[in-house]
């Protein structure tokens, strides 16, 4: 996690719209420090940044057809960091697309509804409360 102790979060979408809102969701609910980019080739030019969780839109082509799409930019973040958790994010309602990203290795997969930000919400903090007890524990068995 960051010096400041919050959470560094990369938003991804096409949607200029969504990404907004999600933008806002996630300032006016907690406090976190928010990078947010439009296409998966911006993110990948700036894990550099080091963020604690990514949420990536499953298409994003939406402003460019040749742009990678969201498979490909979890692959070359897992190539990057395998332990960057990724959620990603998509108006498909389809098993096999959740199938697919959880094969890439994303944390989980939320479906773009009304209660996406509420999801994704829960997901995030679930995945720290994980990371903080795997401390703990590590922790302990150091000393054991």
């Amino acid at each position: 996690m960051n010096i400041d102790n919050r959470i560094k979060l990369f938003l991804v979408d096409d949607d200029a719209l969504f990404l907004k809102a999600l933008e806002i969701d996630f300032l006016y609910n907690a406090d976190f420090n928010i990078e947010t980019y439009a296409t998966g080739e911006l993110c990948v030019e700036n894990l550099s940044h080091n963020p604690d969780v990514i949420i990536l839109d499953y298409h994003l082509d939406g402003i460019d057809k040749t742009a990678m799409n969201g498979i490909e930019t979890l692959d070359k973040i897992k190539s990057f960091n395998p332990n960057i958790p990724v959620v990603m994010l998509s108006s498909q309602d389809k098993i096999e697309v959740a199938v697919d990203c959880m094969h890439h290795k994303a944390s989980d997969y939320v479906v773009k509804s009304e209660t996406a930000f509420f999801r994704l919400q829960k997901i995030i903090t679930s995945i720290f409360s994980y990371n903080k007890m795997e401390r703990v524990v590590n922790w302990y068995m150091e000393r054991m």
